[in-house]
């Protein structure tokens, strides 16, 4: 039976890899800093909570992740942990970037010292490549990034190549695009549009309040992400991959989507300028097609289903 490890074991992504491990018969041990009443909730709201095993460990303390890596010794490591909003990077760049960056780096020593046919992944950021001019953008594109946050993935992105080069690791970042599920913060863009929409439709505010809606982005569903994650180390090669949708769509439309599932006109809609970030992409997104060739991977939802798909979820479990 293989053995993983995935850090950032409660979060959305993180939980859909549990699951889909737990589903390929894999032992999970899932790792995070504080393990809390609301840290579980991702966990039991896909049944998996008495099936994984969980510990506490402080990702910049390398002789902890040494000794649980030892005690451990899996066949995998997932990397899922960071400071992930890029939002909160320009209020916290130094927290961003010395956690995102040391984080990682000390995984990548633990894998050295301990055991170097361990399999490693780290979850890299479509937000490395900043105002890319030319799209859709590909794994060997130039990285220009915008923000800390972006920054540090940038980094950590090109300290996997030098171990993978120099220490001859299977390591591997997966570039992820945004993606959604209903297992989502609710600080996060569109978890944000559909709660406030349902509380618009029942009366319970007024209007739905929002930064720039005038950009574009490839936004894709995170079940359908994390295979491809599991099935960028089952191959013999270790490669860097685009997981993406291959299409953008604009905010202001998604925002439009859920006003018409709720029949709310779009004068309740209103543009803070506070909410805007100091800098910006207008428009991104990737091609999958290195994925689908050398992975098997298949992607074809419009984001506009995977919308419906969270929709009818949050009207089924609202206030529940």
């Amino acid at each position: 039976m293989k053995k993983a490890i995935i850090t950032g074991i409660t979060g959305q992504d993180g939980a859909f890899l549990a699951k889909l491990l737990l589903e390929k018969g894999y032992s999970v041990f899932g790792w995070t800093r504080l393990f809390s009443y609301d840290k579980q909730i991702n966990l039991k709201a896909l049944g998996i909570l008495d099936r994984v095993t969980i510990t506490s460990v402080d990702l910049l303390n390398s002789d902890a992740i040494i000794n649980e890596v030892s005690k451990i010794n899996p066949d995998e490591i997932y990397n899922l942990a960071a400071q992930s909003s890029v939002g909160i990077s320009f209020a916290k760049p130094v927290e961003t970037l010395y956690f995102n960056f040391n984080s990682v780096l000390n995984l990548l020593e633990a894998i050295v010292k301990v055991n170097p046919k361990i399999r490693f992944y780290q979850a890299s950021s479509s937000e490395m490549y900043g105002k890319i001019t030319t799209l859709p953008v590909h794994e060997d594109d130039p990285l220009s990034p915008i923000s800390p946050y972006a920054t540090s993935k940038a980094a950590t992105h090109w300290m996997i190549k030098n171990y993978r080069d120099v220490y001859k690791l299977f390591a591997v970042s997966g570039i992820l695009f945004n993606h959604e599920s209903h297992l989502r913060n609710e600080n996060f863009f569109v978890k944000k549009v559909i709660k406030q929409s349902i509380e618009i439709s029942r009366g319970m505010r007024s209007i739905l309040e929002v930064g720039n809606i005038e950009i574009k982005r490839d936004f894709g569903y995170s079940p359908i992400y994390v295979d491809a994650m599991w099935r960028m180390l089952q191959i013999d090669d270790p490669q860097d991959f685009i997981i993406c949708s291959g299409k953008s769509i604009l905010l202001k439309d998604i925002i439009y989507h859920c006003f018409d599932r709720f029949s709310i006109g779009y004068d309740r809609l209103r543009i803070n300028s506070d909410y805007y970030r100091p800098d910006e992409i207008p428009d991104i997104y990737g091609d999958n097609s290195k994925a689908k060739l050398l992975l098997g991977w298949e992607y074809d939802i419009k984001f506009e289903d995977v919308l419906d798909i969270l929709i009818d979820y949050e009207l089924k479990t609202y206030n529940n």
